[in-house]
């Protein structure tokens, strides 16, 4: 990276919602100033006003907050180079693309959108690639004159060079080359005046001193365009970091259209923030160690560009489940069950011990939406055939379950009110299959069932009689043992 100030910035377009690519964007962004002690800008690229989204600037500034993504300068919070939204720096886009056209570097084109697609129409049919034939490339200063007396709409276009080529560098990709021929005159300023996203970029990055300019590799074939941009004005050109696509498998992009999730969604399936910007990070990027699992200070430490792969990233949802388990399982019980009360009250509104649940829930949950199907036999029994004790590797069946049971009845009836512990009732229970020298699923499976109609619970059934409190565990023993007979 060139000796020059570090100011990154996230840009997105206010078009919906963020997407996976998005918000590693502007985590790249993010962690590369920080770890240069350098500044993170947020600004917002809504030139392409048709395709603009109501609340989509809200989901932008929620999801940066929820994910500690900070700026340092933006539309909410300012600062020197301010405005930090397009439509609102319009005014001065124009003394640069007079400047373009005076200097020879652009020109007004005056071409209906209807000669456009006639153009392109022929052009297809006799196998030649699309684009604009610079038609207005080479009308004489008479001819402009006479439009623009008229009042003909016009765009202004980019004047590429029609020869030699054009290279810059890349700290993911390397250097490219490309040849001027094949690059398009591309418009810079729409008819209504506003520019296009292909030249406020260029003219709001300089301004706002922007290096290194950290984006997706979508951007990679403008970026010739771009530097030419920066050449005509005299400016320097920055650094750039083009990151690699997330890819749904080896084909196919993420999607919102194919059903992928945004990061909205994967909150609400259940994943824990920390989790999702630890899992975006290592898309395409290396840590130097085997460490996987990063805090967002611990990226800022480890972070470095040049560590990022140019080979697509491939979004594992399996990956980002191991990795949230990891986290979920880092947390104190106290943290879990704040975090998991939201889920335990979509099913459970009665009382029972909550701390006691949280800690059996959390080994054995990985997103927080497992949690209100693992839980929902707590307020309300549910219906269940007497087939759901046979279980071959427990050796139990109605019948020696039905035995069980009743052993276990007057044990548990005996332990006082007060006295109702997951101790005691382990103390008592383990004491009972003792005496009836028997394995412990010959009693502990039926009771399980008995109290959650489930084979497989968070939890055997000792943590769930102390989970559910002494009365419910003695009515639904006295239940099962009705339905056994």
């Amino acid at each position: 990276m060139a000796e020059r100030k570090v100011r990154t910035r996230f840009a997105p377009s206010p078009t919906g919602y963020m997407h996976v690519g998005n918000l590693r964007t502007a985590l790249y962004a993010y962690l590369t100033a920080r770890a240069h002690n350098g500044k993170f800008l947020l600004r917002i690229e809504d030139t392409d006003q048709s395709r603009q989204v109501e609340g989509a600037i809200d989901i932008i500034y929620n999801t940066l907050k929820e994910t500690n993504l900070l700026w340092d300068e933006g539309p909410d919070v300012g600062g020197d180079y301010g405005p930090y939204i397009q439509s609102e720096r319009k005014g001065m886009y124009k003394e640069y693309v007079d400047q373009l056209i005076e200097s020879g570097h652009a020109y007004r084109c005056f071409c209906t959108k209807e000669r456009l697609e006639e153009v392109n129409k022929i052009k297809a049919a006799s196998g030649q690639p699309t684009g604009y034939d610079r038609h207005c490339r080479h009308l004489t200063q008479e001819e402009i004159d006479e439009k623009l007396a008229a009042g003909v709409p016009y765009v202004v276009r980019q004047k590429i060079p029609e020869e030699g080529k054009t290279s810059f560098n890349d700290m993911v990709y390397g250097v490219i080359e490309v040849d001027n021929s094949e690059l398009d005159d591309q418009v810079l300023v729409k008819q209504d005046g506003m520019p296009t996203y292909n030249f406020a970029n260029v003219v709001d990055d300089h301004l706002m001193e922007i290096n290194p300019v950290i984006r997706g590799s979508e951007y990679l074939a403008s970026t010739p365009k771009y530097n030419l941009l920066y050449q005509a004005f005299g400016w320097d050109i920055p650094d750039y970091v083009h990151c690699p696509p997330v890819m749904k498998d080896a084909q196919h992009k993420l999607s919102k259209r194919n059903g992928d999730a945004s990061y909205e969604d994967l909150i609400a399936a259940g994943y824990l923030k920390e989790a999702v910007v630890n899992y975006i990070a290592l898309l395409g990027w290396n840590p130097q160690g085997e460490q996987e699992k990063f805090s967002l200070e611990e990226l800022v430490k480890e972070f470095d560009p040049s560590r990022i792969s140019k080979s697509p990233a491939i979004f594992d949802m399996q990956k980002l489940r191991h990795l949230n388990a990891e986290y979920i399982r880092d947390m104190s019980v106290e943290q879990f069950l704040e975090t998991a009360k939201p889920y335990i009250a979509q099913t459970v509104k009665g009382e029972c011990d909550l701390m006691l649940l949280a800690s059996v829930l959390q080994k054995r949950c990985e997103i927080l939406t497992d949690i209100p199907e693992q839980v929902d036999f707590i307020d309300e029994m549910p219906e269940y055939d007497i087939d759901m004790y046979n279980n071959k590797k427990m050796k139990t069946n109605p019948e020696n379950s039905k035995t069980s049971l009743e052993a276990v009845l007057p044990v548990l009836e005996a332990i006082d009110e007060a006295d109702w512990t997951m101790e005691n009732i382990h103390e008592k229970l383990f004491a009972l299959i003792a005496e009836m020298e028997v394995k412990n699923g010959i009693v502990l499976y039926p009771l399980r069932v008995a109290l959650s109609g489930k084979a497989f619970t968070p939890g055997g059934g000792v943590e769930l009689a102390a989970i559910m409190g002494k009365a419910k565990t003695i009515d639904r023993i006295k239940a099962a043992i009705a339905k056994l007979s």
